[in-house]
């Protein structure tokens, strides 16, 4: 008999893996040009030039498709290091990087790494749909904990949560599925009550932070987390930065005031070969080395974001503007998220619910897709929202 946690979660499946599949379906019937698809996120922009000249030069190096350390090529987490030190403003070495395979892969190896049957990790209401079956992966529980109603991290109730069995909490600033990015001043918050607690229960209590949209940021520049938090662990990958979700390359960092931060490291490569990854993939290590001040433009998912976000909210929807990423969240108006979700497909425009995300009564709408395709849906959007329980 099969793994009946698996069964069971295949049977609830990915709202977004569904949504996207609707799509596909939904083209073949009524034309490509005729479904304007907000599902996933998946970047339609083409990676940067240089990073494009990266996979030219480092394809024809010798030896390059051959193994190396588990936790990736010293030159390149030294760049990685390098990278991390001038955002956090401390010096970072290569021991205290490690390259995985995406952000993804990332987060699992840190969560193996750090968790024992039943060890507890705090999640932010909305959050990423997949955080609650990396915990599981690893033993873990995961305790959802609701943001604040502009979905900024809400001290007092993560407080509340706290217990002894906390090992970790996940942040993810910019966030998916809202677009937020955490203010100083919250985060600041957030880390008080976790000093608290780590006095209090005698163990300390890590903070593992999502960041593959770091540099998807309107306004200003995201703060190193480890400005907050000693017992941090940055996992970032470039499926967004640079648009190449499918080449899955991202890394690990650990600040190096952490507890046990040398016995962690080597705790990451370890689980990262033991997981099955080995290592991440060798040619991607040395083409984001040499391109990790590059990024795409977000001059055009601004001006996605806001002919969207206007047309959505001046029919009526409530909606936050987010400062990052590439995704709106809006209420839906009658709360029911599921029906709203049906009419719009009823208007072949594809969204994803929010109930997935821990919202339900929200929606997702990622605009990392075609400028012509979301002036195309204008219309679509005006019959959905026109009529919608009026």
């Amino acid at each position: 008999m099969l793994n009946q946690q698996v069964v069971q979660a295949m049977q609830g499946g990915s709202a977004i893996r569904k949504m996207f599949e609707e799509g596909n379906r939904r083209r073949k019937l009524y034309g490509a040009e005729n479904v304007y698809d907000f599902s996933l996120g998946n970047p339609d922009l083409e990676p940067p030039r240089k990073v494009q000249q990266a996979f030219a030069k480092f394809i024809q190096e010798p030896n390059i498709h051959k193994y190396m350390p588990n936790a990736g090529f010293d030159d390149v987490r030294q760049a990685v290091a390098d990278y991390e030190a001038r955002r956090w403003g401390k010096a970072l070495t290569a021991a205290q990087v490690v390259m995985t395979v995406g952000a993804a892969g990332g987060l699992n190896v840190a969560l193996k790494a750090l968790l024992n049957p039943g060890d507890e990790v705090i999640i932010l209401s909305p959050y990423f749909v997949e955080y609650k079956s990396y915990i599981g992966n690893s033993g873990g529980v995961p305790v959802e904990v609701r943001t604040a109603d502009d979905f900024q991290p809400d001290a007092a109730a993560i407080a509340a949560a706290l217990t002894p069995r906390t090992k970790a909490i996940i942040l993810n600033t910019p966030h998916n599925p809202t677009g937020v990015i955490y203010t100083a001043q919250k985060l600041a918050e957030v880390a008080d009550v976790l000093r608290d607690a780590e006095k209090k229960y005698g163990a300390g209590i890590y903070v593992i932070s999502d960041e593959p949209y770091a540099k998807l940021c309107y306004q200003g520049e995201v703060p190193s987390l480890f400005r907050f938090f000693d017992n941090a662990i940055i996992g970032n990958s470039f499926s967004k930065s640079l648009c190449l979700p499918g080449e899955r390359i991202g890394y690990l960092a650990v600040n190096p005031e952490a507890d046990e931060s040398e016995l962690l490291c080597g705790a990451l490569a370890y689980t990262n070969r033991t997981l099955g990854f080995v290592n991440a993939p060798s040619l991607l290590q040395k083409v984001v080395g040499a391109t990790l001040d590059e990024a795409v433009d977000v001059e055009i998912y601004r001006e996605r974001r806001d002919m969207l976000y206007h047309c959505i909210t001046s029919l009526g929807m409530e909606c936050i503007l987010p400062d990052g990423a590439f995704y709106l969240f809006p209420k839906v108006p009658g709360g029911d998220s599921a029906a709203f979700v049906d009419a719009a497909a009823n208007e072949n425009i594809l969204i994803v619910n929010g109930a997935g995300f821990g919202a339900p009564g929200y929606v997702r709408i990622a605009y990392c897709v075609d400028t012509d395709m979301i002036r195309r849906s204008l219309p679509a959007w005006q019959r959905l929202l026109s009529g919608y329980n009026k």
